[in-house]
C-alpha cells in the first residue's frame, strides 16, 4: 500500500492555481526581486564622509582613491567598499595610568609608570601623549595594530630617555627636557614605522619617587627652593624700593659737590682777576702798592685794633698805640 492509498490523495493548493493567477504570481514576485535589487543599489552606491574624516575606498579589496568630507557615490553589491578614518582628531595614549569611566578617577598602572633612572633609582612617571592620523591608507592596510605599536614605541622611547636623567632632574628641574627628547626620539622613530600616525605633543602629567619617604623628602627640597624664590622676590622688592632713594641721595650730592666745584672755581678766578689788579698797580706804584698790602696784613693780623701810622719828613712811620698791640 502506497502512501496516497492509505492517507488518500496529496491535495496540493498549486493545483487549483489557475494560469492567469500564476502568472500574477509570478509577476508579483519579479516585481518584488526588482525592488529588493533596487533598495540594495540605492542603500550600497552611496556615502557621506564628516567633515573630520576621510574616506578610503577599495576596489575588489585594492585602495583606488581616497575622498574628502560631503557626498559620493560608490559601486553596489560590495564591489567598492569604504573605510571612514578621523584624520583631523587629536586622540591621546595614556602612558602609567588609565582613566575609569565607572568611578571617574585615574588608577595608576604600575607596570607602564615604573621607569629606572641613570642613577639606578625608580621612579613613577606618568606621560599623556598626542597623536592623529595623517595618513588614512597607510593606517589601515601598513600594519594590523598602529596604535598598539605607537604605544610600545612611546614606551620604548620614553624609558630611553627617563634611563639618561637622574632621579632628582625627573622629579624637578628637567622635565621640559625630558618632554622634548622623548618627542623628537619618538617622532624619529614613528618615520621610520611609517603607519600613517603623527605625533602632536608629549607631556609629563606627573613624577614621583616610588616610597613615602622620598616623597617627602623632595617635597622638602621643593619647599626650599620655593623659599628661595620667595626670598629673592623679596630682596628684589626691597631694591626696587631702596634704588630710588639711593639714586636720589646721590643725585642730590652729586649736585652738591657741582656747586661746590663751581664756587670754588668762581673764588679762584675772583683771586686770580684781584691779583692780576694788584699786580698791575704794583707795576706802575711799586712803593704805593707794598704800602697798601702791609696795611692791609696788619688790618687782617690786628682786627678792630686802632693804629696810628704817622711819617716824618724823611719818610720813617712811626705806629702808634704801640702799648695796645698785645690786648
Amino acid at each position: 500500500m502506497n502512501y496516497n492509498q492509505q492517507y488518500g490523495q496529496f491535495n496540493n493548493p498549486f493545483n487549483n492555481i489557475t494560469p492567469e493567477q500564476k502568472k500574477t504570481i509570478k509577476r508579483v514576485v519579479i516585481a518584488v526581486v526588482i525592488v529588493i535589487i533596487a533598495l540594495i543599489i540605492g542603500t550600497t552606491s552611496w556615502y557621506t564622509v564628516e567633515e573630520k574624516q576621510m574616506g578610503v575606498v577599495t576596489t575588489f579589496g585594492k585602495v583606488t582613491k581616497t575622498t574628502e568630507a560631503g557626498f559620493h557615490l560608490k559601486l553596489p553589491f560590495g564591489i567598492q567598499k569604504v573605510y571612514k578614518v578621523d584624520v583631523n582628531v587629536h586622540q591621546k595614549i595614556e602612558i602609567g595610568y588609565v582613566y575609569d569611566e565607572n568611578t571617574g578617577e585615574y588608577k595608576t598602572l604600575g607596570n607602564e609608570s615604573k621607569m629606572i633612572t641613570g642613577d639606578f633609582n625608580i621612579v613613577n612617571i606618568d606621560f599623556f601623549v598626542e597623536y592623529k592620523i595623517y595618513d588614512p591608507v597607510k593606517y589601515l592596510f601598513s600594519s594590523i595594530n598602529p596604535e598598539g605599536i605607537l604605544k610600545s614605541l612611546i614606551q620604548s622611547q620614553i624609558r630611553t630617555v627617563v634611563s639618561a636623567y637622574k632621579v632628582e632632574d625627573v622629579l624637578t628641574t628637567e622635565k621640559a627636557s625630558i618632554q622634548m627628547e622623548c618627542k623628537e626620539l619618538i617622532t624619529d622613530e614613528l618615520e621610520k614605522y611609517d603607519i600613517g600616525l603623527q605625533l602632536i605633543d608629549v607631556k609629563i602629567q606627573d613624577a614621583e619617587a616610588p616610597t613615602e619617604e622620598v616623597i617627602a623628602a623632595f617635597k622638602a627640597v621643593e619647599t626650599a627652593k620655593q623659599d628661595k624664590e620667595t626670598a629673592l622676590n623679596e630682596a628684589k622688592a626691597y631694591e626696587n624700593q631702596k634704588l630710588p632713594e639711593a639714586q636720589a641721595e646721590s643725585d642730590k650730592l652729586k649736585q652738591e659737590a657741582e656747586y661746590k666745584k663751581q664756587n670754588r672755581i668762581n673764588e679762584a678766578r675772583q683771586q686770580i682777576a684781584m691779583f692780576n689788579a694788584i699786580y698791575k698797580e704794583y707795576e706802575i706804584n711799586p712803593n704805593i702798592t707794598k704800602q697798601r698790602m702791609y696795611y692791609e696784613a696788619i688790618e687782617s693780623i690786628l682786627p678792630g685794633v686802632k693804629i696810628i701810622i704817622i711819617t716824618d719828613e724823611n719818610g720813617t712811620q712811626t705806629l702808634l698805640p704801640i702799648d695796645k698791640f698785645t690786648s
